[in-house]
């Protein structure tokens, strides 16, 4: 989404979280030249979003940046808008799906100190967002990609315990807004805690939701 990876972290453990994301873009089945293209044409759109409006930015805008010719993005776009969404929802479903796709063997239920250290690394991005009246939608779906990661993940880690399928998707549901919300709170007040423990706050509610239900 914004043409940056989030950040190295210090300690062995962090920095293998780190790289775990930039190593899980590409989906399955889809060829590399289609890969490099979408990369590409994603990319050159983040960077003109920090430059200009984006509504002053053309297709031919893109083009010219990535280097892609005409018939070839409308391919696979049918416009700007639909570039946009695109590389979007290919960020949220790389970084919401990263504990599941480096094998952490955690109790995690979301990345969150890698979803926070990355969002504290592109202000200028989310100014853009806000200022191209894109910020609701990339928040709405960020959030809808995340609910199902996490009820993925509870399903994993609650296996044999008794809990109901149904539950645990309105669960994963209710933590994925209590997540972005938590984000919301964090950006507006000037990230007053770090990334970790903005983690670690989060799984201790998650956890003494999901416990204190499969109790009852």
């Amino acid at each position: 989404m914004s043409g940056k990876k989030p950040r190295a972290k210090s300690t062995r453990a962090e920095k293998s979280r780190t790289e775990s994301v930039s190593k899980v873009k590409a989906k399955p089945g889809t060829d590399r030249r289609t890969l490099r293209t979408r990369d590409a044409l994603g990319d050159a759109l983040v960077e003109l979003m920090h430059e200009r409006p984006f509504k002053s930015i053309t297709v031919q805008d893109v083009l010219d940046r990535a280097g892609v010719g005409r018939s070839t993005f409308y391919t696979h776009y049918s416009d700007k808008d639909d570039l946009f969404i695109s590389d979007v929802e290919d960020f949220w479903e790389m970084m919401s799906s990263v504990l599941d796709r480096s094998g952490e063997s955690s109790m995690r239920v979301a990345p969150v100190w890698e979803l926070f250290s990355h969002i504290a690394d592109v202000k200028v991005f989310r100014g853009a967002l806000v200022a191209a009246g894109k910020m609701h939608d990339v928040m709405e779906l960020g959030q809808g990609q995340f609910a199902r990661a996490i009820e993925k993940r509870l399903v994993k880690l609650t296996s044999g315990q008794g809990t109901v399928p149904a539950q645990l998707s309105a669960t994963a549901h209710a933590l994925a807004g209590a997540l972005f919300s938590s984000m919301m709170w964090w950006i507006d007040h000037g990230m007053p805690a770090s990334p970790q423990e903005m983690d670690e706050a989060f799984h201790r509610l998650v956890w003494s939701g999901v416990n204190a239900s499969t109790k009852g």
